[in-house]
């Protein structure tokens, strides 16, 4: 007999937890958020523009582009090696692997040196394309902050983004809402495990936990410092060794926090555009769902819920793990499709901030793997009502409207990036 979830039922819970301000609640955010938001050539809100950050194969082509002659080789040589595996963590991995081992030994014309400068020019590259800056219109990234600094809070809300960009970190300076990132200082800010494990600041100070290293990280005599400008990227690290240095600083203390955050009695983690397919977090979460029942995650995928392989995996092992994608969930290790009960009195515009037609002419699927629908249904929690107007739209500076594509052909797998 096949089984069926009503979304009107676990969003209505959820609306409840997000507006009271209670629970020690987190967001686990990836590569899909940033690919979310698209903008203009001038960097403005444009649902028919480009992602304000590309998904992993747009940045592997960006990044790999414009070499040098003495690059260029051994970069086409190692994308035809790894053939339909070559993204930019694999290309990085494969370089840094053959600069560990080659020494004085030439391997498609480069040496050991070589290919250090050949990975260096390759992170600087990314650097450019996760350098964007946050458009100065109202968009997911302010409206996410703005529901995490409009409650009175028992906890802070913990942000953890395997993402390098500084999206975040803008938001929550132009909302002026005070966060740490686990670094401590003004001229030259340096990294503070010891803080990172505590729980002294006030709740109405959000934390924001970059699991993958950021931009603007250096290192200076030995420290982990923050604050060197969008063109630092040496600690930017999208291949092979990043699920190694997590067994150092600053990484193994942002892991160990994620960990601890899990293991948390209550703790609800909200997962939105990660696609699971990090390995290490996701040993993390398995761990950490199994050592402790009383906490839980919601992953919210943008795709039907049979094109969510590692998601829907982790959650058949995890009943604490729920997995809402557009068409059906996994609810407590239960299957089913999505179907809306009966309409409740007062409830059809908040539906619809949830269950709405993508584009015109489509059926209604479930929104909130989309990060743009997320992060106005975060927003707009505390709303007893919501104007009829809650539909998909192309209006970015409309308040109470979700913006999608008016054309589905230009709408990205939010989730599915790599989570580099």
């Amino acid at each position: 007999m096949e089984t069926f979830h009503n979304p009107d039922r676990f969003m209505s819970d959820l609306r409840q937890v997000l507006s009271q301000g209670r629970k020690r609640v987190g967001l686990l955010v990836g590569a899909g958020a940033p690919l979310a938001v698209r903008v203009n050539d001038e960097g403005n809100l444009d649902p028919n523009g480009k992602p304000l950050i590309p998904g992993v194969n747009e940045l592997t082509e960006l990044a790999t582009a414009n070499l040098t002659d003495t690059h260029s080789p051994a970069m086409n040589a190692i994308k035809q090696e790894l053939g339909a595996e070559a993204n930019i963590e694999s290309i990085l991995s494969r370089i840094r692997l053959l600069h560990q081992a080659l020494g004085g030994v030439q391997v498609h014309g480069l040496d050991s040196d070589g290919f250090k400068g050949l990975a260096e020019t390759i992170c600087a590259q990314i650097g450019a394309v996760v350098g964007a800056a946050l458009p100065t219109q109202r968009n997911a990234y302010s409206e996410l902050v703005a529901w995490i600094g409009g409650a009175i809070r028992t906890h802070s809300v913990e942000v953890f983004t395997t993402n390098y960009d500084l999206l975040f970190e803008e938001a929550f300076e132009r909302a002026r809402l005070p966060y740490f990132d686990g670094f401590s200082g003004g001229n030259a800010p340096f990294f503070d495990p010891v803080s990172v494990a505590s729980d002294d600041l006030p709740p109405r100070w959000a934390k924001l936990w970059k699991l993958h290293g950021s931009i603007g990280w250096g290192i200076e005599e030995g420290t982990v410092v923050r604050g060197k400008g969008k063109k630092a990227t040496e600690l930017v690290y999208p291949d092979h060794l990043k699920y190694d240095l997590t067994q150092k600083q600053p990484y193994s203390a942002l892991f160990e926090r994620l960990k601890n955050f899990l293991l948390t009695p209550d703790s609800l983690l909200l997962a939105i555009g990660f696609s699971f397919r990090d390995a290490h977090i996701c040993a993390v979460l398995d761990e950490s769902l199994a050592m402790n029942a009383n906490s839980a995650v919601l992953a919210f995928q943008y795709q039907s819920l049979e094109n969510e392989g590692p998601a829907v995996k982790l959650a058949d092992a995890r009943p604490n793990l729920s997995v809402y994608a557009s068409d059906g969930a996994v609810i407590g290790g239960v299957h089913g499709k999505w179907v809306p009960g009966e309409l409740p009195k007062n409830w059809g515009s908040i539906r619809r901030s949830f269950w709405a037609p993508r584009w015109p002419d489509q059926p209604a699927v479930f929104l909130l793997g989309d990060f743009m629908a997320f992060a106005r249904f975060c927003a707009l929690a505390q709303a007893t009502d919501l104007a009829s107007s809650v539909l998909p739209t192309n209006n970015p500076n409309d308040i109470e409207e979700i913006t999608e594509p008016s054309d589905p052909t230009i709408a990205s797998n939010q989730n599915d990036t790599g989570d580099i």
